[in-house]
């Protein structure tokens, strides 16, 4: 299968039945040369939308063909005037959201233990209603899909809403009580339904390839995790989707992406021209928001894709394009140096989301921690699970919540006695109930375990006026930056000790009580009362242990100095780092590499995320920084380093690996090539 296009659109095409005028301006050549002229060369047009509506000619279910086209073959006439210039034309169908199928076939929806709907309620606005493909409705969509790749050139199928829930329909109550599972166990509901999406994306892309076996196909969840792995085979590549101004926020995507990148396949990182998320009709992003996603995504190693929505009458937006074709000239000019580049790497991070159930499609709070301060600092770093090779990585970081069991405990000690280096924190290392540390090599035991008032252990809690928080006095290699004073920490640690081959760096100052209602001083946690409790930073040779929850507070409260104290931590154990630079926190920097081309690859993006409304981030602004100085420690000997698009470098300075330079102005953006 080829590589994936890099300037991708996805042209959603939601359009309800009641709108008569539909595809009456649509000119396919038009529609095509706007394209063209845009710098796209893939588009993802559309066979079936949520409202149910179908927009090509359909013979077997012409009761669904959209009324306002009058027989138009819409999509076939968009996939042949593309194909004529070389655009890709991957063509959607909807899944568990589809309006027209839930009001005639209400036994297909799936349904809560009540019997009422999963997703809105009957009477509100909206096709958000699921459907169950473990009814009659997966036959529906077989023969849909074969109807479709016999009639339209697709390059590819893509799924959408096609997510795990849970699901108390009569078929799947029966299904579950012929398998020994209880329907009245959400758990039980869980997994079932796990299974039924398994096999229908098997079935689905077997059936797909057995007509036509080269295009790609892809189900999409609007997100990609650990659960993700179990049904990959089923996957030709991985789209993210993740509109920043949408739900998902600037964070998503490079989280999910440094973990999907992991798995093997071909990525693609979906945003939206929209100023808000899908179907924001008449609305543009900022160009300066739109550059900042796209170069991004390169930066991460993923192809680039951006969402639209196709008006009624079938014409694309003038503006809309222009904007997107500016973005994607930049994108175009920079794609020698991604094709087939791969991340350069220091750090595996294990990710929390394949031991924390913290819900379907969710991010778990130290994860995204994580992300923030290592790409803060400039490390470079991948997510991994528990099944990937560790000897990738000179360093591996848990954090805050990984349990480790015998088999984990046992790929990890052998990991260290490679010369591996870990990095834990709070639970990280310990059995699955917290009670006690199974990873031997961080040297550390738990002393005791501090109440509230109802008995319940305050360590690892959060509240709103930081009831539980405690303090560490920095010190040491760890401290270093620091004033020797109390610095709060949000949320207290495991109360743990070092024990022998364990050093403690830095120790837990106690405050003067548990804020309750019984005990509190002002407005927020008890001050310090100056007494040592327990050792909140343990070392030996190999590892460093927090035992705060350091990944969690720096996702919630970004307190400089839990930054700091991780960030000599990684040092410490690294040593020498990939890249470093002496420009302010917010500057993305990426080491990838080419081996084809036999060079490095550096990003660097300098674009800042502003709450300027109560909604969403925004960015508006490109603020240039000069003479940013860089250096580099690759792996290989560089014989020349120079700028490949967006600016220029100087003071360059080559020994080998160790390489220097200067950009004496950047303005958001410049790639860097170093030729090995």
């Amino acid at each position: 299968m080829d590589e994936l296009r890099f300037r991708q659109i996805h042209l959603d095409f939601h359009t309800s039945g009641l709108i008569g005028d539909v595809g009456n301006g649509f000119d396919a050549d038009a529609f095509a040369d706007t394209l063209e002229r845009a710098n796209v060369d893939s588009v993802t047009c559309f066979a079936r939308c949520h409202h149910g509506m179908i927009y090509y000619d359909s013979r077997l279910f012409p009761e669904r063909n959209h009324p306002g086209l009058g027989g138009r073959n819409l999509l076939k006439e968009q996939v042949d005037a593309c194909h004529k210039r070389n655009i890709k034309t991957p063509v959607y169908i909807t899944v568990q959201w589809d309006q027209y199928t839930a009001a005639e076939k209400p036994e297909w929806l799936m349904r809560e233990p009540s019997g009422a709907p999963v997703g809105q309620a009957m009477l509100d606005s909206g096709f958000y209603q699921k459907l169950c493909v473990n009814t009659p409705y997966r036959q529906f969509l077989r023969e849909h899909t074969g109807e479709i790749l016999r009639d339209v050139d697709a390059d590819g199928i893509f799924y959408d809403i096609v997510i795990t829930d849970t699901c108390a329909c009569a078929y799947c109550v029966a299904d579950m009580e012929k398998k020994g599972l209880n329907p009245l166990l959400k758990d039980d509901r869980l997994a079932h339904y796990k299974e039924v999406l398994r096999e229908f994306k098997s079935e689905m892309t077997e059936f797909v390839h057995s007509i036509r076996p080269e295009i790609t196909v892809f189900y999409n969840c609007g997100h990609i995790s650990f659960e993700t792995r179990d049904t990959m085979d089923s996957y030709t590549h991985f789209e993210l989707e993740s509109l920043p101004s949408g739900e998902w926020g600037y964070m998503h995507f490079p989280v999910t992406m440094r973990y999907a990148r992991s798995l093997g396949k071909d990525c693609l990182g979906h945003t939206g021209k929209f100023h808000t998320s899908w179907g924001d009709f008449h609305s543009f992003k900022n160009k300066e928001a739109l550059e900042y996603e796209c170069l991004r995504m390169l930066a991460l190693n993923a192809k680039c894709l951006i969402g639209d929505q196709l008006e009624p009458p079938g014409v694309l937006s003038a503006p809309v394009y222009d904007l997107i074709g500016g973005v994607y000239s930049m994108v175009r000019e920079r794609e020698p140096w991604c094709r087939g580049a791969v991340p350069e790497t220091e750090i595996g991070v294990m990710a929390p989301d394949e031991f924390s159930h913290s819900g379907i499609g969710s991010i778990p709070g130290s994860m995204t921690g994580a992300a923030r301060l290592l790409e803060q600092c400039s490390f470079q770093f991948d997510f991994i699970d528990s099944t990937m090779d560790f000897n990738k990585y000179r360093l591996l970081v848990l954090p805050d919540e990984i349990p480790v069991d015998e088999r984990l405990g046992g790929k990890i000690s052998e990991y260290i006695r490679q010369g591996g280096k870990v990095l834990a924190s709070y639970m990280s290392g310990m059995d699955t109930g917290g009670n006690a540390f199974n990873l031997g090599e961080l040297c550390v035991r738990v002393m005791k375990t501090t109440t509230d008032d109802l008995g319940v252990p305050v360590r690892g809690r959060f509240a709103i006026r930081n009831d539980f928080a405690d303090y560490v006095l920095p010190e040491g290699i760890i401290g270093g930056g620091l004033n020797p004073t109390e610095h709060v920490m949000y949320a207290r640690g495991i109360e743990s000790e070092a024990v022998r081959g364990g050093k403690a760096e830095i120790g837990a100052i106690e405050p003067y009580f548990v804020r309750s209602y019984k005990h509190y001083c002002s407005h927020r946690q008890a001050p310090s009362s100056g007494k040592r409790s327990y050792d909140a930073v343990v070392s030996t040779k190999n590892t460093v242990y927090f035992s705060h929850p350091v990944f969690g507070i720096y996702n919630r409260m970004s307190p400089g100095w839990v930054k700091t104290m991780v960030s000599n931590a990684v040092g410490m154990l690294l040593g020498e780092r990939l890249i470093e630079h002496d420009g302010p926190s917010g500057v993305l920097a990426t080491v990838n590499r080419q081996p084809e081309g036999h060079r490095f690859a550096i990003h660097i993006l300098y674009y800042i995320p502003e709450r300027k409304s109560t909604e969403l981030d925004i960015i508006e602004d490109v603020v240039p920084l000069h003479n940013l100085h860089v250096r580099l420690r690759l792996p290989e000997n560089v014989k020349s380093l120079s700028a490949a698009a967006g600016g220029t470098v100087g003071d360059v300075v080559i020994n080998g690996g160790d390489c220097s330079f200067t950009v004496p102005v950047l303005n958001g953006s410049i790639l860097v090539e170093a030729v090995y």
